[in-house]
C-alpha cells in the first residue's frame, strides 16, 4: 500500500458514493449509463471470485464486497426501482455494450499471466474495465447537457484509473521485479478514453459554465 493506492481507492469509492447519492436522493438516473454500469458488474464479479479463495486484509475484503454490492445495486435500481427507471434514457444508451464482452473474454483467453480459471477471469475483467466507460461517454455525448453529479461521478472515475497509474510507475521504481504489461497497457487504455472528457470537464470549470460534450 502506498499514497497512490490509497488515493485511487478512495477516488474510486467517491465516484461510487456520488453515483450513490444521486440515486437514493434525487431518485433519478438521467446521465447515467445503464449499460457500462452492467458492464461493470459483470467487471467486479469476474474480478474478485478470489473473495471466496483468498484473504489478503480486512481492507481488501471490505473494499471488494462494497464495489461488488453498490455496482449491482446500481444496476438494480436503474431497473427495477419505479422512481429511479422513469429517469432512465433508455432511447439515448444505445450502445451495443455485450460486443465488448466477447472480445475482452477472446483476448483473456489467448494473453493471460496465467492459465487458470480465476487467472483467466481477472485478466477478462482488466480488458473489460477498460472499454466499460465507452456506453457512458456516448452516452454524454448524444446527450450533450450534463448534470454536476454525473459529471463529478465520471471524473472521479477516471482520476481514480490516473492515480492507479501513478501507483504503478511509483511500485515499479521501489519494488523489485514489479512488471504487469497486461494491467499496465489496459489501465493505460481506460485512461486514455477519458481524455476528451477531462478536456471539457477542465475547460467548463476554468470558464465557470455547464458541461458539455460536442455531440
Amino acid at each position: 500500500m502506498n499514497i497512490f493506492r490509497l488515493a485511487g481507492d478512495m477516488t474510486h469509492l467517491a465516484s461510487v458514493l456520488v453515483l450513490l447519492l444521486k440515486i437514493h436522493t434525487i431518485k433519478s438516473c438521467a446521465g447515467v449509463s445503464l449499460r457500462t454500469q452492467e458492464l461493470y458488474a459483470i467487471v467486479f464479479a469476474t474480478r474478485y471470485l478470489d473473495i471466496f479463495t483468498s484473504f489478503v486484509s480486512v481492507y481488501n475484503t471490505f473494499m471488494k464486497l462494497v464495489f461488488l454490492g453498490s455496482s449491482f445495486s446500481i444496476v438494480w435500481y436503474m431497473r427495477y426501482h419505479k422512481a429511479v427507471h422513469r429517469t432512465y434514457d433508455r432511447e439515448q444508451d444505445t450502445f451495443r455494450h455485450w460486443f465488448l464482452v466477447l472480445p475482452c473474454l477472446v483476448l483473456a483467453l489467448l494473453i493471460h499471466e496465467k492459465f487458470t480459471f480465476l487467472e483467466v477471469l481477472w485478466t477478462f475483467s482488466l480488458y473489460l474495465e477498460a472499454v466499460a466507460i465507452l456506453p457512458q461517454l456516448v452516452l454524454l455525448q448524444r446527450t450533450r447537457n450534463i448534470d454536476n453529479l454525473t459529471g463529478q461521478y465520471i471524473f472521479l472515475l477516471g482520476g481514480y484509473r490516473g492515480l492507479y497509474i501513478l501507483n504503478w510507475i511509483y511500485r515499479y521504481f521501489t519494488e523489485p521485479h514489479f512488471v504487469h504489461w497486461i494491467t499496465w497497457i489496459a489501465g493505460l487504455v481506460q485512461t486514455l478514453l477519458y481524455a476528451d472528457f477531462f478536456y471539457y470537464y477542465f475547460l467548463s470549470w476554468k470558464n465557470n459554465k455547464k458541461l458539455q460534450l460536442p455531440a
